[in-house]
This record gives C-alpha cells, sequence and structure tokens, in this order.
C-alpha cells in the first residue's frame, strides 16, 4: 500500500499522536519533548518504517509553510523594543561573532577535508564556504519550544530569542555571498552583486510585508475580545502573509516574525492574549512540524568521508557558536551569564539550514567531487545528518544553558503560580472567633481590635453558625440601649458560600468574583471554622510570587 493510500487525515493522527506520546516519554526522562517528537519521526519516516516517505513529505510541503509561519509570528512576539534597544549592541556583537567565527571554521576544516579528497582547490574551498555560510543559521522551532517548555526568563533568554531572530538574517547574508562565490569558483555565471541584492530584496521585502500584516491584526484587535474571533482573526492574517511571502520570494520566517514584533510593540496589553491564546493553539502544529522534520531525515546511505565532514561541520560550528558568542559578548561588555552560556543555546540547526542546502544542491548539482558524488548530493547529505544531530542535541543544550544561568521556571504566570495550589495554602489561619452568646459591647471591642472584615460565629463546640461584619451590625450600633442584651448570634448571617480548605484556589477565587466577595470563611470537614480567604491578599501574594520567581528577567 502506497504512502499516501492511508490518507492525509491518518498521517496526521498518527503523527500528532505518536509524537505527543513521544515527547511525554522523553519528558519523562527529563530530556525536551522536541526530540521525542523528531524520534518518533525517524521511526515513522524514510530512516524507519517509511511510513511518512519522501511523497508525502512534500504533501505536507504546505503545512510546513504554515508552522513556519506560526513559529515566526510566536518569536518575534516575544521581542520588545525596550528590551532590543537596551541591549542591542550585545545582541550585534554576540550576533556578529557567533556567526562569522562559525562561518570560518567551518569553511575551513570542510574546506581541508575536501581538498584531502579531491586534490581540487577550487571545489574545496566552494564546498566550504556554501557549508560555512549554512552553519550559521539556528533553528528557531526548536529553541523555542524548549524556552516555553522550561518557562526560561531572564538576560540569557532575551539574548538567545534576539540572537536566534536575527540569525537568518546574517546567514542568508552570508550564504548570499558564499554561493556566489562557489558558482564562480565552479565554473557557474553568477553574479556576486546580483547573489547580494536578491538577499537584500529577500530580507527588506520579508519585513515590510509583515510590519503591514502587524499593523492590519492591531486594527482588527481592537475591535474585538472574544477569544475564537482573535485566533481567527491572527491565523488568517498569518496565512495570507504566508502565502503573499511565497509569492513574491520572500522569506516567510523573517515576514512572520515582522509581524510579530509589530503587534508586540504597537499593542503590548492586547498582543499578551494574542500570544497566550496562539501558543495553546499551535501545539498540534508544533508536534507535526517536528515529526516531520525527523520522517525528512535519511541517514541510512552516506560514504565514511560524508560521516568525517559531519563530524568536522559540528565541531567547527560548535566551536564557532561558543566563542564568537563569548568574544561578542566581551567585546561589548554583555553579563558574564550571557558570555558564558549563550553559545551553547545556539545549537539547534534546522529548517532555513535545510532549505539554504537545497537551494545549494541546485546550484552547484553539476559539479563532482569523486566516485560521481556531486556538490549537491554532498552538500544535501552533511545538512541533513548535522540537522539530526543538532535537532538532537541543540534542544538539551539549550535546557542546560538555562539551568546553568538559573532561569528555568522564571517565566511562570498567574495561572502557574495557583496550579494545584488549595484554599489551605493561602487562607489566613490567624482568625478570631465570637462565641454565640456574646455581647454586642464586647463584640464591638473584638472589632476595634482587630483589622479582619469577616468574624465566624461558633456555639460551645466551635461549630459555624455564621458570620459577623461591620455591614451585618451597622444597623445596631447607633442604638446603645441595645448594647447589652443583642448576643452575636442574633447578628450572625449566613455567607454566600463556606470555601472548604481543601477547594481548589483557583475556583475558590473565580465563585468569589462571580459572587462579588472579596473575604469567605473557611471550614473543615466538621464544620469547624479554620480560615479566611481574602481575595486581594491572594492576588497580593501571588503578584509577589511571580516577581520573586522571575528575578532578573528581563
Amino acid at each position: 500500500m502506497g504512502s499516501l493510500e492511508l490518507g492525509v487525515l491518518f498521517i496526521l493522527g498518527i503523527g500528532v499522536f505518536g509524537g505527543i506520546l513521544g515527547g511525554l516519554a522523553f519528558q519523562k526522562i527529563k530530556i525536551p519533548q522536541v526530540i521525542g517528537y523528531m524520534v518518533i519521526g525517524l521511526i515513522i519516516g524514510r530512516s524507519g518504517f517509511k511510513i511518512i516517505d519522501a511523497e508525502v513529505i512534500e504533501t505536507f510541503r504546505l503545512f510546513n509553510f504554515f508552522a513556519l509561519g506560526i513559529i515566526g509570528f510566536l518569536v518575534g512576539g516575544e521581542l520588545y523594543w525596550g528590551t532590543m534597544k537596551k541591549y542591542g549592541k550585545q545582541f550585534s556583537g554576540i550576533l556578529i561573532g557567533e556567526g562569522v567565527l562559525s562561518f570560518l571554521l567551518v569553511t575551513l576544516t570542510t574546506s581541508l577535508l575536501t581538498y584531502f579528497i579531491t586534490r581540487n582547490i577550487s571545489v574545496s574551498i566552494a564546498l566550504g564556504i556554501v557549508f560555512g555560510a549554512i552553519s550559521s543559521a539556528t533553528d528557531p522551532a526548536s529553541t523555542m519550544d524548549v524556552l516555553w517548555e522550561y518557562r526560561g526568563a531572564g538576560v540569557l533568554t532575551t539574548t538567545i530569542i534576539a540572537i536566534i531572530a536575527l540569525d537568518d538574517a546574517l546567514a542568508m547574508t552570508l550564504y548570499g555571498l558564499g554561493s556566489g562565490i562557489a558558482q564562480i569558483l565552479t565554473g557557474g555565471s553568477a553574479s556576486l552583486g546580483w547573489q547580494l541584492l536578491g538577499v537584500i530584496r529577500e530580507i527588506f521585502g520579508a519585513i515590510l510585508l509583515g510590519v503591514a500584516g502587524g499593523f492590519i491584526l492591531n486594527i482588527l484587535l481592537k475591535h474585538s475580545d472574544e477569544k475564537e474571533r482573535i485566533i481567527a482573526f491572527s491565523v488568517g492574517i498569518i496565512l495570507i502573509i504566508i502565502s503573499l511571502a511565497k509569492m513574491l520570494e520572500l522569506d516567510l520566517i523573517f515576514a512572520s516574525m515582522a509581524m510579530g514584533i509589530t503587534v508586540r510593540n504597537f499593542a503590548p496589553n492586547r498582543s499578551k492574549n494574542l500570544f497566550g491564546l496562539l501558543r495553546s493553539f499551535s501545539l498540534p502544529i508544533y508536534v507535526f512540524f517536528f515529526v516531520l522534520v525527523g520522517a525528512r531525515l535519511n541517514i541510512t546511505s552516506m560514504p565514511w568521508w560524508m560521516w568525517l565532514m559531519v563530524i568536522l561541520y559540528c565541531l567547527g560550528r560548535n566551536t564557532g557558536k561558543i566563542t564568537g558568542a563569548w568574544l561578542g559578548g566581551r567585546l561589548t561588555g554583555a553579563a558574564e551569564v550571557v558570555r558564558k552560556y549563550t553559545g551553547i543555546g545556539l545549537f539547534a540547526q534546522g529548517g532555513v539550514t535545510i532549505g539554504l542546502a537545497i537551494i545549494a544542491s541546485q546550484h552547484l548539482a553539476d559539479t563532482y567531487i569523486i566516485n560521481g558524488v556531486s556538490l549537491g548530493e554532498t552538500i544535501v547529505f552533511v545538512i541533513t545528518a548535522t540537522t539530526l544531530i543538532f535537532q538532537v542535541t541543540g534542544p538539551p543544550m539549550v535546557k542546560l544553558a538555562l539551568k546553568l544561568s538559573k532561569e528555568i521556571g522564571r517565566n511562570v504566570t498567574r495561572e502557574d503560580i495557583m496550579e494545584g495550589l488549595k484554599v489551605a495554602d493561602k487562607m489566613n489561619q490567624a482568625i478570631v472567633t465570637i462565641q454565640e452568646n456574646t455581647p454586642l459591647r464586647k463584640i464591638l471591642e473584638v472589632l476595634s481590635e482587630n483589622d479582619f472584615y469577616l468574624y465566624p460565629v461558633v456555639d460551645c463546640k466551635n461549630r459555624f453558625l455564621g458570620i459577623i461584619s461591620f455591614e451585618t451590625i451597622k444597623s445596631v450600633i447607633t442604638d446603645r440601649d441595645t448594647w447589652m442584651w443583642i448576643l452575636a448570634d442574633d447578628l450572625a448571617v449566613e455567607p454566600p458560600v463556606r470555601l472548604k480548605k481543601d477547594m481548589s484556589l483557583k475556583d475558590a477565587l473565580k465563585l468569589m468574583h462571580q459572587i462579588g466577595a472579596e473575604q469567605l470563611p473557611v471550614v473543615d470537614d466538621d464544620g469547624t471554622p479554620v480560615g479566611i480567604l481574602d481575595a486581594g491578599d491572594v492576588n497580593r501574594s501571588i503578584e509577589r510570587e511571580i516577581i520573586s520567581m522571575r528575578g532578573e528577567a528581563a
């Protein structure tokens, strides 16, 4: 049975379901879930059972564009102009350092190996330059997936996000130069000037397109508060921007990033809800995208010297990323944590790299190295293998960078803090109860000596009978003659709700908001009052915890 006969829906189903299972399995052993997604892809793809083969992968080409558009938009949403302005000098220094040094080291090592095999200096330099240019790119998808999964926040996280957003522009510029030189060296008719003009058009055209889409989406968001409509508008605009980018031969990732940056910076308050909703909506898209990444890889038919080239490429690229980021950070005065750990957070290699490799292979398909193997085939084989290696090793290194910089778990939200908390965790246990036979005069003394709004009234066995508040006594407080014979039991009223201490804090606050109550009594299973839940105190406590956990997060 051909793969396509299984049906697109079946492929989608097995990819998403299997990917989720793989991600959960890897999460159990404390490995980023994205690796689990790709391992499932390897198992069912070209290197495994071939349920997803080259024909199926081509069928989902448009889906890949959509996934990259969503990813680019969300990456752009992480970039705030105030942060970019504050750290712009450092970002530029680190970007140039890690990108250019990776380019130089990979170019040098792969050129030397190719010359050792071919004894042809022109072909060796051509292949080395192409590999060097491609090596400077960092995969934003898997890197961001890890940053989101481990809720990274801080100066290192901000730096990594900025670098991966800008890396593609540097990689494409270097590729434009490298590809032009490679074609000239191998006897092609490429013009270096035209190559550079093409890169400039592709990058700046994409930025203009994305900014226009961002402004349109901002206008739509101003007139819509419904979650479903917000998602529909966003996905619709992203699809339009992606299709226009492909039609105009512009970089779709750059276009969608520019759109995300525009929305984030021109509507910072409205966009928070938008990016949160879109991130939740996009989980199945992420999963299937990375399953396809794994399925695309075929590493079963490479000669020995290509594996050696893979090793040199990996060593040169990693050394360039680590050393270049350190040098760039040192020269621009970046924080020590940025200098030390940015490089290891930039190992992932993905979609852009494969795309550039495919383009380069088409331009250099007629130049051969040895035994009928062309430059184009070599580029595709080596980049495929290194992509697999970096997609497996890159995400754990991002996690390691977050761990070493102590930025894991800082990007917490109110919902994260409340997840799993019970009413007992946040209630005020230092309550003052009033016996049912306490006269009003004594009650007034209790109220004047304490700061509570509610006071539980109990019987002789400490069982809850009701509550007294300033609201319940203000109607009788003016008649002093009644102060001695009016008792607490006469004034006690049943509260709208009695909260149980083991009730979910999130549910309790939601209930209090619905009935308009600022404070409610908390009782245990036998009806004994054990605390007061104050919504204002809880909210302030949660805000303090968020600030504390984020620490120095940018």
